[in-house]
């Protein structure tokens, strides 16, 4: 009987445990037994409440197999496995799956790179089956913490480590496939589990070492394609916490400096993302320059170039409310990179510190040049309307002569960091308006833009004044003439060059008669400043022209020949004692300009009259016209004659030429005076902005000299006193000129001459009120604020001053 018993009990063992054995063969190298696999196969599904224990049955077994060494058998129980994962989609395939995760954990955990791979795999099949009903409870904490240290995999065969980093990777790819489009499982995008999977895709990427591969078997490209994945499925409130480990990960290894890897990376995460989130990436590539700010310039200049490709490529897309804030945060960091370049004075000074500051300097350039082409093509490639706004924000932040600029203060860095800042800048508007195509002047010239930017035009120094040029030919040239204009010379057939133009529009007109005033006055004064060199007349040559093709009407082509008469007769007084270069300099712009202008009008006898001139000049006077007033070897004359009235323009002929319907020939009579403004009451127009010294300098100009009211009485002076009549003929020709010019004058200048005397009026209103009504000294201290701080001043009882009364 014992024995009997003992006989019976195999058969009454549960049915699917004998399935699973029957499965296994005895000797594993012959493989899964296919026939038993398709009965056990049946059997899970028509019994698919087996399923759980079935599952738990060959994770018993399995790991049996695995403390024994016994690999053959683990292969065929994962088969087993995998065939089964596939066959069944029922409810009750949920605590099977948990025995078959338990499974994978289990090989994973081992040390044997085969065994890690075989579990690697079967994650991935499982992966890639779309389950009916969402998991509640389950969790990759586990697997992503696995697959992410098998991608960091240090094993000393190299072809074993790229296996264990293939499997790390595609372990990966697995578990965002699976979680990602689950709702349940929004866990994964927590920071820490980014703070893994990131990390371990782009280590795989930089380690490129086996770029002999191809396809999936190169670690590089297969996380690559793994890591444009996870992006693609970035949704608008995980952006961050994808981003964030991918700056750490470039911090920790240093990838800012060289930044090829950085840019690669950031164009993949742009093409990879939705276009709609391309601003959650720029304000994380903000914040992480601000976390840099005073970290080496190198890697400042490699995370604003990383800017510059982020920038570039959401430009044109969706950039959200990020635009004045990536100008703002980039407008900072280039005033904080000239305050590291300049540095303190004495260390600059130091010689022994001399080849170091050299260093530091340079390094500073290569971020500022980082900062501007950033500017530059990310406000180039906005919509104009944008752009619009970027022109206005960044003139806001030049600083310019009355006009205070609160975020870059330049009373701290002096002249030369304020130079620097001003031709940064500008520079920076060059690319900005390059390419911008405002349909009417008003909108690409607001007053709020134009008058700064004429103001930087009359500054001392010609490099300035040379983008500021630049920057107006960007935004009057609408229809791109300017590239046939090529410099300043006397062009033989204008007609030939097809300059495109439109009928001018009444926008355009009005904003001519409010601002040509304006526009003149500073091609004007511009055209005798010293340091004008030929690069200086062919811009303004350049922007005379243009104004000529894009708003000139029959009045403003009057006024445009009254200003150059005016810049002629400039040069033949010379008052101001310019140099002969700059005056045959203007002669030469005058010429070149009128030449122009006579072919544009198309009136014959105008052009009669220019063309004898230039014969003229050619004969007698070369070194009065372009082609030879900036060559090298040009001889220029001890003085201009100003007899000779065939070398010179001359106001009669032209009015004689003028006389047509349309042209306003009695306004040629008039002589053209620039309007006078705030900047000509100035001894020295600045360059830079210092409200302190400014403020004395008005103070000590408006008060009268005392040598001067002591005057000596002679018997001249006497003389002078009792004679009336000279007086009296002076005061009817001073009337007379008046009412000529009210008379004739155009509107625009009595009204710009109205304007400064009123303007000039409330500046000495306002100097006597801040010198009357100002608070009495205090011993207790007075709050006075310098350069935008705060200070308070206190005053001795014994230095005060008391009126009489309080005096006893």
């Amino acid at each position: 009987m014992p024995a009997g018993v003992c006989g019976c009990c195999g058969p009454l063992r549960p049915r699917y445990k004998r399935l699973v054995d029957n499965i296994f063969p005895e000797d594993p190298k012959d493989g899964l037994v296919k026939s038993d696999m398709e009965k056990l196969t049946f059997y899970a599904v028509s019994a698919p409440e087996k399923l759980d224990r079935i599952g738990a049955y060959l994770a018993e077994r399995l790991s049996r197999d695995v403390v024994r060494h016994r690999y053959g058998y683990v292969v065929i129980a994962m088969e087993a496995l995998d065939q089964l994962l596939m066959a069944c989609h029922s409810q009750s395939i949920k605590p099977f799956v948990e025995s078959f995760l338990h499974m994978v954990a289990k090989l994973l955990e081992s040390r044997e790179p085969d065994l890690q791979v075989l579990g690697t795999n079967s994650f991935v099949k499982f992966a890639n089956i779309e389950e009916d009903t969402p998991s509640y409870h389950r969790r990759y904490d586990f697997f992503v913490s696995q697959f992410s240290a098998m991608c960091h995999s240090t094993h000393e065969d190299p072809e074993t480590r790229s296996r264990i980093r293939v499997a790390g990777i595609k372990g990966l790819q697995g578990v965002v496939r699976k979680t990602v489009n689950d709702e349940l499982q929004a866990i994964i995008w927590e920071p820490q589990h980014m703070d893994k999977l990131i990390p371990s895709m782009l280590f795989n990427m930089q380690d490129n070492d086996d770029s002999e591969r191809a396809g999936e078997e190169n670690p590089a490209s297969l996380a690559e394609s793994c890591f444009r994945e996870l992006l693609g499925r970035a949704a608008y409130g995980n952006m961050n916490n994808a981003v964030r480990p991918v700056l750490v990960h470039l911090d920790n290894h240093r990838l800012w400096d060289p930044n090829d890897f950085a840019v690669s990376c950031f164009r993949i995460i742009m093409y990879s993302i939705q276009a709609q989130h391309s601003h959650h990436v720029i304000q994380q590539v903000l914040s992480h320059l601000d976390t840099h700010s005073k970290n080496t310039p190198r890697v400042r200049a490699g995370i604003v170039q990383v800017l510059l490709e982020t920038v570039a490529i959401a430009a044109k897309g969706s950039i959200g409310p990020t635009v004045l804030e990536v100008f703002n945060t980039l407008l900072k960091h280039l005033r904080m990179s000239v305050d590291f370049e300049l540095g303190d004075g004495s260390r600059r000074n130091s010689a022994s510190s001399l080849s170091s500051t050299r260093t530091k300097e340079s390094e500073e350039r290569i971020v500022q040049n980082a900062i501007i082409q950033t500017i530059g093509f990310f406000g180039g490639n906005l919509p104009d309307y944008q752009r619009a706004e970027v022109m206005m924000f960044i003139m806001g932040k030049v600083p310019v002569y009355g006009t205070p600029c609160h975020t870059l203060d330049t009373v701290k860095i002096g002249h030369q960091g304020t130079k620097r800042i001003q031709m940064m800048l500008l520079s920076s508007l060059i690319m900005v308006t390059s390419g911008f195509k405002c349909k009417t002047i008003c909108a690409g010239l607001p007053a709020a833009f134009l008058e700064p930017l004429c103001s930087i035009s009359l500054m001392e120094d010609g490099e300035l004044r040379q983008l500021v040029l630049e920057i107006l030919h960007n935004i009057i040239d609408r229809h791109d003439n300017r590239a046939k204009l090529r410099g300043i010379r006397i062009i033989p057939n204008v007609a030939a060059l097809k300059f495109k133009r439109e009928k001018i529009s009444k926008q355009d007109v009005v904003f001519m008669k409010k601002h040509g005033q304006q526009l003149y006055r500073h091609i004007y004064l511009g055209c005798k400043e010293e340091d004008n060199v030929q690069k200086n007349f062919e811009l303004l040559f350049t922007a005379l022209a243009l104004i000529t093709i894009e708003l000139a009407n029959e009045e403003v082509a009057i006024d445009l020949i009254r200003l150059s008469i005016a810049l002629q007769d400039m040069a033949l007084v010379n008052e101001e004692n310019m140099p002969m270069f700059i005056r045959c300099g203007v002669m030469a712009l005058v010429a070149a300009y009128l030449n122009f202008l006579s072919q544009m009008i198309a009136i014959p006898l105008f052009c009669q009259h220019v063309s004898k001139v230039i014969e003229m000049r050619n004969l007698d006077a070369p070194y009065l016209l372009p082609e030879h007033v900036f060559r090298e070897k040009c001889v220029f004359p001890d003085s201009l004659e100003r007899d000779d009235i065939s070398l010179y323009f001359q106001t009669a002929d032209l009015a004689e030429a003028l006389t047509l319907p349309g042209y306003n020939v009695e306004r040629l009579a008039i002589p053209y005076i620039p309007q006078v403004t705030d900047e000509d009451r100035l001894p020295r127009r600045k360059s830079f902005v210092d409200t302190i010294s400014l403020q004395v300098d008005i103070i000590s100009n408006s008060l009268p000299d005392q040598s001067q009211l002591a005057e000596e009485i002679t018997f001249e002076t006497l003389k002078k006193a009792i004679d009336t009549t000279g007086l009296e003929e002076q005061e009817r020709e001073r009337r007379r000129q008046v009412m000529e010019k009210f008379q004739k004058a155009p509107f625009e200048e009595i009204a710009a001459h109205c304007e400064s005397k009123a303007n000039m009026l409330h500046d000495r209103l306002a100097q006597i009120f801040e010198l009357t009504i100002r608070p009495p000294p205090s011993p207790s201290g007075t709050v006075t604020v310098t350069s935008g701080h705060a200070q308070y001043q206190s005053v001795p009882v014994y230095e005060m001053k008391f009126p009489d009364l309080c005096v006893y």
